[in-house]
């Protein structure tokens, strides 16, 4: 109308100034830049917490098993060589039970095997038919202290927790052997003998 380009024409227009492209529905693709930065963050992350638990469970196993304690197992939890090479090896004889007013109650047959420099054995109640397993918690320096746990007992007639003493026998290479009990009725049973 009166010359000037109306706001259709300038559309029609090619190259011109329209606000408005080509338009899309679709979002643009996105950029895996970030994604893979976030990837590295998360496995940075999950290092230093592994890292973090693997100190914090080694500081708890040094707490809970001071130095020297953790191989109580291997050296015997009261001797600190575990088993000395005079007590060590497999020794049997009889022993001679008696109840707390020293009357007898029964003879039995009795093995035991010892490892030398472990803090545990075997004991076998051959003529009861029971065995069970012994573990070092004291050296004397004159006995070994050993306390007994029933592994076997078919019949349920042995007393399932003793505390065995040995020491060196008067004559060479046998042991005195001393296991006392409480019996099920609450009676200290004694039983002593000589192991070769």
């Amino acid at each position: 109308m009166n010359g000037l380009p109306t706001q259709t024409d300038q559309d029609d227009e090619p190259g011109s100034a329209s606000p408005i492209r080509q338009m899309s529905l679709w979002p643009p693709p996105r950029s895996t830049r970030h994604s893979n930065r976030r990837a590295r963050g998360m496995l940075v992350v999950a290092a230093a917490v592994l890292g973090g638990l693997v100190v914090v469970g080694g500081g708890v196993a040094w707490a809970l098993f001071p130095e020297g304690e953790a191989d109580a197992d291997e050296a015997g939890a009261g001797g600190e060589g575990g088993i000395p090479a005079a007590y060590a090896g497999n020794w049997s004889g009889e022993m001679s039970q008696h109840d707390e007013a020293g009357e007898p109650v029964v003879d039995w047959g009795a093995s035991l095997k010892l490892d030398e420099g472990t803090g545990r054995g075997s004991a076998d109640w051959f003529t009861l038919g029971c065995r069970g397993s012994v573990t070092l918690v004291e050296d004397t320096g004159d006995s070994l202290v050993f306390e007994y746990a029933e592994t076997y007992d078919p019949e349920n007639h042995c007393i399932d927790e003793t505390i065995l003493t040995l020491s060196p026998g008067a004559g060479g290479g046998t042991l005195e052997a001393e296991w006392v009990a409480t019996s099920r009725s609450g009676t200290v049973m004694t039983s002593v003998g000589t192991l070769k």
